[in-house]
């Protein structure tokens, strides 16, 4: 199928709307409103419109922006226990989401022809023995997780808890083992390694104990600290989280019941941010981070049901709103345009006030928060690559162009050795030395780091774009199939294939 036929398609369940959703959907995208109308008069809904073939020039784009991207995770990754940095250069712990990205990397790059399968498979098996064998348990120190989960930051070169301010973390841990199950489903080879893989990755997760992280059930926990117990937040609202559902959910070990589903969605905020309705988060990782393993197109829960779309449209739309956000730019910001503009957890030039033309601007350094929706908005100026990157397969009408654009106008101060650096920011003042990264005169701040959990979410969603590698495979994977049926999704590619028991 070619390229961009998979991104949009005339969904059925999306079709049978009133036109009021046309019109939002024509605003938003012509081709939108093309898939409805060739739906409404029966078109097969998996034959839709495709988008415009890729130029020249964007596909050269797309194969350096993968490649340089990979790199990052095949040269930073430690070969011998598989361990990721959080960021780099600048010296840091381990990232076990991270190391989640890394796992969905390696097989993109045998696809692409940058590593063999069998280098692959070595540092993949590495990486789970690893896991598999790192200490657990309830100390303080001197250990890797407790109860199958993993902590947030590992030193780089023991594997155990980086410091005792780190927490067991439930989310980190499931983009961890979205990694590892797609590896589990991509090395189906007989020989002997891909068959210990599929055996470590299934040990790895049938070990996590999901019933456990239920502090205040049904919903589950944040994290946990030894010796003061669970963080008093749960998941509950949208956000990255879904991932931690569908794997609880999809447990045959510790499993959570269904209405932990439901206390996933009892909070969730359904309303309209610049002329797109759906349910908000302001940071777009939110909108990708699940979806890099899992396909949700088609597919719908009960309150998607309601709503009339799928997560996938969802997202879309999300994306699309912080375009318009930009566009608009309320704030004043320098440099947002139609090819400039992207909100998400990032880098920033540090937390500070500064007078910027006559105006006192507040900047902020890292922030998880940093997004644009009508939940909240957290903007600074800064821009972040990842944030278009990641929702590749949701428009890449807008988000292709855009992300050719930055790396043309901006050139090697934003895209580098291992492609975009994380975040940039035309307007803070080029005489003020910032706290962290660097100014280039007469352009603004830009990051000196690539973030793992930036770069794992645009190398798995650029080759999602090009090839659906990680959902194609996902799709067989059990317990994924196992945790999206006791969710309650139904429809499309979902309801052929059979949940194992």
């Amino acid at each position: 199928m070619p390229m961009h036929a998979v991104i949009l398609r005339a969904r059925r369940v999306w079709l049978l709307r009133s036109l009021r959703p046309l019109r939002t959907a024509a605003s938003a995208s012509p081709l939108l409103l093309i898939a409805a109308v060739l739906a409404a008069l029966g078109c097969s809904s998996a034959t839709g419109p495709s988008l415009p073939t890729p130029s020249v020039r964007e596909t050269a784009f797309v194969d350096t922006l993968e490649q340089r991207t990979f790199a990052f995770f095949w040269e930073r990754s430690d070969p011998r226990n598989g361990l990721t940095p959080d960021r780099w250069p600048t010296p840091s712990f381990s990232s076990i989401a991270a190391v989640g990205f890394a796992l969905t990397a390696y097989p993109i790059g045998v696809e692409r022809g940058y590593v063999t399968r069998a280098q692959a498979r070595e540092r993949v098996l590495n990486t789970l023995v690893f896991l598999w064998t790192a200490p657990q348990g309830d100390g303080q120190s001197g250990i890797t997780g407790y109860r199958g989960f993993f902590y947030h930051f590992l030193d780089m070169r023991s594997g155990q808890r980086f410091n005792q301010e780190i927490e067991l973390s439930t989310i980190d841990t499931a983009l961890l083992l979205g990694g590892v199950l797609f590896c589990q489903s991509y090395f189906d080879g007989a020989d002997a390694q891909e068959t210990r893989i599929r055996q470590l990755a299934d040990s790895i997760y049938r070990r996590v104990d999901w019933k456990w992280a239920q502090a205040r059930p049904p919903a589950v926990s944040n994290g946990w600290y030894p010796g003061r117990g669970f963080i008093q937040y749960d998941w509950t609202g949208y956000d990255e989280g879904m991932i931690v559902y569908v794997l609880a959910l999809g447990s045959p070990t510790y499993p959570v019941e269904p209405d932990a589903w439901d206390a996933w969605l009892r909070e969730y905020q359904w309303g309209q941010f610049y002329g797109q309705d759906y349910v908000g988060f302001a940071p777009l990782f939110g909108h990708q981070y699940s979806h890099v393993w899992v396909d949700f197109r088609g597919i719908q829960d009960r309150y998607m049901r309601e709503k009339g779309i799928d997560y996938f449209e969802n997202s879309r739309r999300a994306t699309y709103a912080q375009r318009s956000y930009a566009l608009d730019n309320p704030m004043g910001w320098s440099g947002y345009g139609p090819n400039a503009w992207g909100l998400t957890a990032s880098d920033g030039p540090g937390d500070t006030v500064l007078t910027v033309g006559g105006r006192q601007r507040r900047f902020i350094s890292y922030s998880s928060s940093r997004g644009a929706s009508f939940t909240e908005v957290v903007d600074d100026g800064t821009l972040v690559p990842a944030a278009a990157g990641g929702s590749l397969p949701f428009a890449p009408e807008i988000t292709l162009p855009m992300l050719v654009a930055m790396r043309e106008k901006e050139g090697d101060a934003l895209f580098s050795r291992y492609g975009f650096l994380d975040a940039y920011n035309p307007s803070f003042p080029t005489d003020v030395v910032p706290k962290e990264g660097r100014v280039v005169p007469g352009r603004g701040w830009f990051d000196d780091d690539y973030l793992g959990i930036d770069q794992g979410p645009i190398l798995a969603m650029v080759e999602n774009y090009r090839t659906g590698l990680i959902w194609r495979y996902m799709r067989r994977n059990p317990h994924i199939v196992r945790g999206l049926k006791r969710a309650g999704f139904t429809g499309g590619w979902l309801d052929q294939v059979p949940a194992s028991p």
